[in-house]
């Protein structure tokens, strides 16, 4: 399938491109960019939502999902971009966000209007509430004073759950499905798909030894599988072709990996490898050892909108270590995903005042803070899981001003870490996709392996290093030296790949 070979590229649109000079990322920038886009080497992208929305948890709360938002222009617009965008031969996959809709969409007016109201089961509504925890803090539950009764929101009360028992969601969500396939779209990326509350018995989460929730019974529940298989059945029925991504809220590759079968999605985010807080080379070598053991190709990245950019959270700003992960992520066995700005090596956005705090689950945390902290550490904690970091205004311009939010913060270096970008690219598709990985070692802090033709070192540590290659090699990429001797030198914080000489 096309999506093998391809690179993808995120595009969190709020923050993108400004089209219309009103401070927002919004479709006609994107089109603007889309060259851009090309001469990176760009096959696929991914397309944050776009629906309108009260915009509490920056659209990812939908009230309307088969429109667009006129913040980022227009149903038409949005047709041109596809027309644009395939004319370059880049894919277009766009968020789907079927947990939860805005309490502002009409289904959730229509069910919270009385309890005998035809949509009344489309939500999970209870007389009394469990101890159920919101993902964002605080109980999942809210009362409703006109009918008496809570609704479940496993995230901010302004998202309420969708109920998946229900077949009528069920085909609801199919119905817009099949209408954004009918625009053009190539595929979806399904947001905390895992999520659904399929079940009823809404069984207490247990506690663990911090005082802090399990979601042991409020996410993977049963009969989730049944429905999810369904759902894909019917959209591969429509077109094969189309490609479907799995957000799933775990970092465990078990759990990741229980949804990515022939009849499940095609691929699912890997935030066992992806979301890693710190440079832990033993990690990442046995996360990347597991992955390779599955059968499905596993996504590659380290950055997305919803954590630190790489760049600061892994880097830490060295420019020899970011190049190191470029190299790992692309020269690779797996789905890349890039996000926007990565291939400039933007740093993040860090708000320097609660005010300039857009972030919904920022803003939950420095609230809590503030009960026993000045608002100063307050906002230094808050920051640390403040999704913002990512989501500032890419500065196309160098005279560009801030928009809804901050500018990202733009790198001394970012022509250099762009054309290296580009020639990882080339190369990935030069001898790519690369369907076997094999020979994975880590020694002290060399991280080594063979990826189809190619061998690849990346040298992390201080020091020089020294490896025999088994056949004769050429160089194709980085700063190693081979000798006569068929020994290849790898300076400190440098990578080398080397391709068997025919």
């Amino acid at each position: 399938m096309w999506w093998e070979k391809a690179v993808f590229y995120e595009i969190y649109i709020a923050s993108f491109a400004d089209g219309n000079g009103d401070g927002i990322g919004d479709i006609c920038g994107i089109r603007e960019r889309l060259s851009y886009l090309k001469e990176c080497g760009i096959d696929a992208l991914w397309l944050t939502p776009f629906y309108p929305s009260p915009r509490v948890d920056n659209g990812y709360d939908v009230s309307d999902y088969c429109a667009v938002d006129l913040q980022y222009g227009t149903l038409d617009e949005f047709r041109l971009l596809l027309e644009e965008a395939h004319q370059l031969k880049i894919k277009v996959i766009i968020d789907v966000v079927f947990n939860h809709t805005s309490t502002a969409h009409p289904w959730f007016i229509e069910s919270s209007s009385s309890k005998d109201n035809l949509k009344r089961d489309w939500y999970i509504w209870r007389d009394s509430p469990n101890n159920w925890e919101s993902f964002f803090g605080g109980t999942a539950w809210k009362f409703d004073e006109k009918t008496n009764q809570y609704y479940y929101h496993s995230f901010a009360e302004e998202q309420a759950d969708l109920n998946w028992q229900n077949p009528e969601v069920q085909q609801a969500i199919f119905d817009v499905l099949l209408f954004w396939i009918n625009q053009g779209v190539d595929g979806f990326r399904f947001d905390v798909i895992n999520n659904l509350t399929t079940a009823n018995d809404f069984e207490e989460n247990p506690m663990n030894e911090n005082g802090e929730q399990e979601h042991l019974y409020d996410v993977n529940q049963e009969g989730i599988v049944s429905v999810l298989q369904q759902m894909i059945q019917r959209i591969k029925a429509v077109d094969p072709a189309i490609f479907t991504v799995a957000e799933i809220s775990s970092d465990q590759l078990p759990v990741i990996s229980r949804y990515v079968q022939e009849d499940l999605f095609d691929t699912a985010f890997n935030f066992n490898l992806g979301s890693v807080e710190k440079l832990d080379l033993k990690r990442i070598t046995d996360e990347f050892i597991q992955m390779n053991a599955q059968k499905n190709l596993p996504t590659l990245f380290f950055n997305s909108h919803d954590m630190g950019r790489s760049w600061n959270r892994l880097a830490n700003g060295e420019w020899a270590l970011y190049q190191l992960l470029a190299v790992f992520m692309l020269i690779n066995r797996g789905v890349p995903f890039l996000f926007q700005g990565e291939e400039q090596g933007l740093g993040d956005y860090l708000p320097k005042n609660f005010a300039e705090v857009r972030d919904i689950q920022a803003k939950n945390k420095y609230q809590e803070l503030c009960l026993s902290l000045d608002e100063e550490q307050a906002l230094l904690l808050a920051n640390e899981v403040n999704r913002d970091r990512s989501r500032g205004m890419i500065p196309w311009e160098s005279n560009q001003q801030k928009g809804w939010i901050g500018l990202s913060q733009k790198n001394q270096k970012q022509a250099l870490i762009l054309k290296t970008y580009q020639e990882l690219i080339r190369l990935r598709k030069m001898e790519g996709p690369f369907k076997t990985i094999s020979d994975i070692t880590l020694k002290q802090e060399c991280l080594s392996y063979h990826a189809g033709q190619l061998s690849i070192i990346l040298n992390f540590g201080q020091t020089e290093i020294e490896q025999f290659l088994e056949k004769e090699m050429e160089t194709v990429f980085g700063t190693g030296k081979v000798s006569r001797e068929r020994l290849v030198n790898v300076p400190p914080r440098s990578c080398w790949i080397g391709k068997e000489k025919q």
